[in-house]
């Protein structure tokens, strides 16, 4: 099933945004929507943009309006129409918004919700290759409706994972990781596990590089472009 348009690049954006905005409130930052964007006037932990931009055709100045411009401030340019480097930012990256439809629900191995805390300290070790010892994602999350993190197990290990979050008509995946380095099978997996949850929402992300390579491998569909600007 092919699903594109800018209509769902905006419910992407969106669906990215509200996970952001989760993530953040968990951490202890109050995040704002207003005027197209979702913010945070204050820096938030690193992976995590300072501001997304929800719909096109906002200034720099409009997208930037109540946030840090310092050092490490970071913007997802949903609709890769910002030239914030003529703010001061640079071209961190530019990836593209994925989508796919809701297809076959048979995950290739034994997916599971993370529903306690030593669980999730476990997914987490498996997701940071360079752990240094401290809680990244706090418990608090595995309360939040429409939050899941995902788990592939093999022998009683985690082998793969992701999150997913319900919100403006799709479901987002993102986190998606695969100690054997199987991607592909880690994205359909991670897709299959979301369609179950939530049957009949397109399955929404983003991603670049070769983690893009395995999740079109794996059945998403390319919607449209984004960039990543960060100050350095």
């Amino acid at each position: 099933m092919r699903m594109t348009g800018p209509s769902l690049v905006a419910r992407a954006a969106r669906n990215n945004a509200e996970w952001c905005h989760t993530f953040c409130r968990a951490r202890g930052l109050d995040g704002i929507f207003e005027d197209g964007r979702w913010f945070s006037p204050a820096r938030t932990p690193p992976l995590y943009p300072d501001a997304v931009t929800l719909r096109p055709g906002l200034t720099c100045d409009e997208a930037l309006a109540g946030v840090d411009r310092g050092r490490g401030c970071s913007v997802k340019d949903s609709f890769d129409d910002l030239r914030l480097e003529t703010v001061g930012f640079r071209d961190l990256f530019s990836a593209e918004w994925i989508c796919r439809g809701d297809g076959d629900r048979t995950a290739r191995s034994r997916w599971l919700n993370i529903d306690d805390d030593d669980a999730l300290l476990e997914w987490e070790a498996a997701w940071d290759d360079d752990p240094d010892g401290s809680r990244f994602f706090p418990p608090a999350l595995l309360d939040e409706p429409g939050c899941v993190f995902l788990a592939s197990y093999e022998h009683s290990c985690i082998r793969a994972g992701a999150i997913a979050n319900r919100g403006a008509g799709v479901a987002g995946l993102s986190n998606v990781f695969a100690l054997t380095g199987d991607l592909e099978s880690a994205y359909a997996g991670g897709a299959a596990a979301v369609t179950r949850i939530w049957p009949g929402l397109p399955v929404v992300g983003y991603d670049h590089d070769p983690s893009l390579i395995a999740a079109k491998a794996a059945g998403f569909d390319s919607m449209g472009p984004l960039r990543i600007w960060m100050v350095d």
